[in-house]
């Protein structure tokens, strides 16, 4: 944490063909949310859905009042385009019949 009671935190999305990454300086106990909405991420990547329930902190899902920490990457994920477990019951099926 800076001296003046600030911190300094990236806010990091990105689309499918398009990656923003801000840094900012906010006052000491602010949250996620908060990072979030003074990014203005919204305006800079027209398209993206900020849904409170896809955010992050370095790879690890955080609630949007979570406190943040001098040095911190806020991320906003995508919504998942395919479903994890179906896409690997595919790839076994795919794999068993090479292997035929």
């Amino acid at each position: 944490m800076a001296e003046d009671g600030t911190i300094r935190v990236e806010v990091a999305a990105a689309l499918p063909d398009r990656q923003e990454l801000l840094v900012l300086n906010l006052p000491s106990g602010s949250t996620l949310g908060e990072a979030v909405e003074r990014s203005e991420i919204a305006r800079r990547l027209p398209g993206i859905e900020i849904d409170p329930g896809r955010l992050g902190i370095f790879g690890q899902r955080r609630s949007a009042d979570t406190v943040l920490r001098d040095g911190d990457r806020v991320e906003i994920y995508r919504p998942l385009r395919a479903d994890p477990k179906e896409v690997r019951r595919q790839m076994a099926e795919l794999e068993r019949k090479r292997r035929s």
